[in-house]
């Protein structure tokens, strides 16, 4: 297939910078997840490997060559949308043969390709159909067999599956998941939903107004954040963020007093702490001290929200959890897993060894 790199890229829209000074590399075989929010500059990066925006400024090599002057048809791409974009007055099997007659297969072996890139996305019994029979699901494993049929260099998603309901979205991962694994096709998969980053991807780029915060597994974005930003976007709950100061060991602020930290000096900083490792304590061994403002069964678990003074604090609690709203509720916090970030800054700080 290909790798892909990057090479300081830049896109300027006037006086706006919609991406700065990006340097990014694709693995062969790689699905690269682009996460970050909206205006960040995930889908401008996208497009400018499709070759459908021009960079500023910057180098996009696809395998090694400069394609910064190769038109979008001669790039090898295929790329998925939010829309599924089929042709509404074709079958199935018609759309999803249309990019092999655009680039002149041999119709002999169209039938073959195109039986194929139906069967990977399990949509054999549907090839007769026309879009509008099929459910948005489908659509979209329709959409993806199209996409992959000619086995392009480098497959390019645009949030494909915002349009989906919940339960969709679900079995759709899984689908794409394996088809990439299956085709081994490389791909940059373009979202602001974490949870779909955090399942899809090899490897997360973490974007924030036009900057890469950080490139790593989701393993890495998950336990090792490199600032507040990323931090507070990822996770479900995100993670709790208390800003405070810190002297010989102990980290204080309103409503919290945590002994034991292990940042030297004083100083001020971020305490960062995941939901699930926070507990509902008794006041004498608890953190934090707070009052119970919000309270959310959702089956598995019950999600709090504290009020601590000038913030809510989330944690994860019990299935079973019960307790009246505006209650004193104390907070104790597995301190051998928290995350500490500068506080003026933002960045995460190295801790001496425990």
């Amino acid at each position: 297939m290909a790798s892909i790199e990057l090479k300081g890229i830049s896109k300027s829209f006037g006086d706006m910078m919609g991406v700065e000074r990006l340097d990014l590399e694709i693995a062969d075989e790689e699905m690269m997840v682009l996460l970050g929010p909206s205006g960040c500059g995930k889908t401008t990066t996208m497009r400018m490997i499709a070759g459908l925006v021009e960079p500023t400024t910057g180098d996009i090599l696809i395998d090694g060559e400069r394609v910064n002057d190769v038109e979008p048809r001669d790039r090898d791409v295929a790329m998925v949308f939010q829309s599924y974009a089929l042709y509404p007055n074709m079958t199935i099997y018609e759309n999803i043969r249309f990019p092999l007659r655009m680039r002149g297969v041999p119709r002999d072996r169209q039938d073959a390709l195109v039986r194929e890139a139906a069967r990977v996305v399990q949509m054999e019994d549907y090839l007769n159909r026309k879009p509008k029979a099929l459910s948005g699901g489908q659509r979209q494993r329709a959409a993806l067999a199209r996409a992959t049929v000619r086995h392009p260099r480098v497959f390019l998603m645009d949030e494909p599956l915002s349009n989906l309901d919940a339960k969709l979205r679900l079995s759709m991962r899984a689908e794409l998941k394996h088809v990439q694994r299956q085709l081994r096709i490389t791909t940059v998969y373009v979202t602001h939903d974490q949870i779909e980053a955090m399942t899809l991807a090899d490897r997360i780029s973490v974007l924030d107004r036009g900057r890469i915060q950080q490139i790593g597994t989701p393993d890495d974005i998950y336990n090792q954040p490199a600032n507040t930003f990323v931090a507070g976007f990822i996770g479900s709950p995100p993670m709790n963020l208390i800003a405070g100061r810190t002297a010989n060991g102990r980290f204080t602020r309103e409503n919290c007093r945590v002994d034991g930290i292990p940042v030297d000096g004083t100083r001020e900083i971020t305490v960062g702490v995941r939901p699930e490792d926070a507990y509902v304590s008794t006041p004498e061994e608890g953190h934090i001290q707070g009052r119970l403002y919000g309270l959310e069964p959702t089956g598995d678990q019950t999600i709090l929200s504290v009020d601590v003074g000038d913030q809510l604090f989330t944690v994860k609690a019990d299935r079973d959890f019960r307790q009246e709203l505006d209650s004193p509720l104390a907070v104790r916090l597995d301190v051998s897993r928290l995350h500490y970030f500068d506080g003026a800054t933002g960045e995460r700080i190295s801790v001496r060894p425990s």
